[in-house]
This record gives structure tokens, sequence and C-alpha cells, in this order.
């Protein structure tokens, strides 16, 4: 990122908190390069006290001060913060919208034309630095544009470029699936307490089996089946706990998940 960079958040609430943190942690920025506008004093004094940069009242301030703005508002709040900054938007601002099932052409629609707009959907372990987020360019957005969304979404876990079309499959997986895998950890969990464990070691080996899990797929670069089957004796434990699951059909249901939340993300996108 060039030196001179400013960044400036539309909504100072908890995914632009979190974000803010990645950037000074990853030493993208200084605090004092971060501004954030909220109307809500009580998230402008959190937004200040965890990431050490100004918060103000005003989208219009933001918009003076920093070229690359970051949309962090509600769905329903993004066409007031986009009409009070739209006079202020000029050929070297960057909006970056985290804004969920706003599309693109509404996001341009209503700013000056050419406008450099980037559509991203990520996830709340963005909290942790732990996000997986995906990202579409806007008709106008370069590809130094599209480089320093990934540099500024790297510094909270990972980001990938997809197709607008795609963000709506996006918003099923990922966006939502951090709440498939709570509840299998909270069904991992009961599943040991059943067995005779107690509720709080129960939890703790489930949230890190999930997690190790996670660490071992991505590391290794080896697909889930084959490390499923390093776990998998002929006859012994794995494959009988798996049987069930697959009596039950948890594939299935998750992919059915999966793409039910998808279907829901493409009607709330066409009805905002």
């Amino acid at each position: 990122m060039a030196a001179s960079t400013k960044i400036g958040f539309l909504g100072a609430g908890k995914m632009a908190t979190a974000l803010a943190r990645g950037f000074v942690r990853a030493e993208l920025v200084i605090p004092r390069e971060i501004t954030a506008s909220d109307p809500f004093d009580a998230a402008r004094k959190r937004f200040t006290a965890e990431v050490g940069a100004k918060s103000c009242a005003s989208n219009l301030e933001v918009a003076r001060s920093a070229g690359v703005l970051v949309l962090a508002t509600k769905p329903d709040q993004v066409a007031a913060a986009l009409a009070e900054i739209s006079a202020a938007f000029t050929k070297n601002h960057l909006l970056i919208s985290i804004a969920a099932g706003v599309p693109l052409a509404r996001l341009e629609a209503a700013l000056p034309a050419g406008a450099r707009v980037i559509r991203v959907m990520p996830n709340t372990p963005a909290l942790v630095g732990a996000g997986a987020s995906a990202y579409a360019l806007g008709k106008s957005a370069t590809a130094a544009d599209g480089e320093l969304a990934q540099k500024l979404l790297s510094a909270v876990g990972i980001a990938l470029p997809v197709k607008e079309s795609l963000l709506d499959a996006v918003t099923g997986l990922s966006g939502s699936g951090p709440a498939y895998v709570y509840q299998f950890i909270e069904a991992l969990s009961d599943g040991g307490v059943a067995a005779g464990l107690p509720r709080d070691v129960a939890l703790r080996l489930a949230a890190q089996t999930v997690l190790g899990a996670a660490k071992m797929v991505l590391e290794t670069g080896q697909h889930p089946g084959a490390l499923k089957d390093q776990v998998t004796s002929p006859g012994g434990t794995t494959i009988e706990g798996i049987h069930e699951l697959e009596k039950g059909r948890l594939r299935g249901t998750v992919m059915s998940a999966v793409r039910a939340a998808a279907e829901k993300s493409k009607k709330l996108g066409q009805s905002s």
C-alpha cells in the first residue's frame, strides 16, 4: 500500500473494528491514517478505544479525509450513507462495500459515473483474524484496486476473488458457514458429554478438534477425503462413527444447507 493511503469506515461496528485492527496489526496503516463514522456514540467510542483511530458522526467528513472507503453499514442504511458522500466522491476514491446483499450495480448507481467499487462478502471469524472473504470488482475498479482489496482482507484471514454472481454461493458457504460449524462443535461436545466427559472438557476438545482438522486441510493441501482415510483404521472406532454420520446423511444435509442459504441470499439481493 502507498504510504499516503488513508482508510475511512462508513460504520464503526464490530466488523469495521475487526478490519481496522487487522490493518493496523499487519502494519498496512497506522491508527492516525484511519477514520470511522457512525451515528451511535457508543460505537464511535468503542472503535476509537480498540483501534486508536479517530471517529466522528459524519460520513462526509470521512469521505473528505480518506481515499479508501469501507462501507460497513447495515444494508438498509446504504442508500443514506452513499447519498451523503456522493458529492465528495472523486475518481481518487475506492469504495469497498461489506454491506450484505447489496449488489455492485446499486452501489455504482448511487455514486458518480466511473466510481471504483468492490463488493466483499466477509464472515465473522474476521473478528479473531481468521476470516474467509470473497470479493468482486465493479466495472470501473482496476487490477490495482483488486490487489489492494486482497492485501487488506488478507490482514484478517484469507481473501479470494470471484465473479459477483458467485457471491450468493459464498454467502451460503463461508458467510453462513460459521453457524453450521458452531452447531457441529456443539453436537461433538454433546456427544462427549453423553459418553461421560465433563462439559468444559468436551467443549474444549470439540473446538480444538475442528480447529486442528481445518488447519490440516489448509496447511497440508490434501483432500479432506484423504485426510479422513488416514484417521480411519479398518474395523476401528472412526469408521464406526463415520457409518453413523452417513446414516444420518450429514454430507447431504450440509450441502442442502449451503444451497438453501445461497438461494435465500439471492432473493434478499433481488429485493434490496
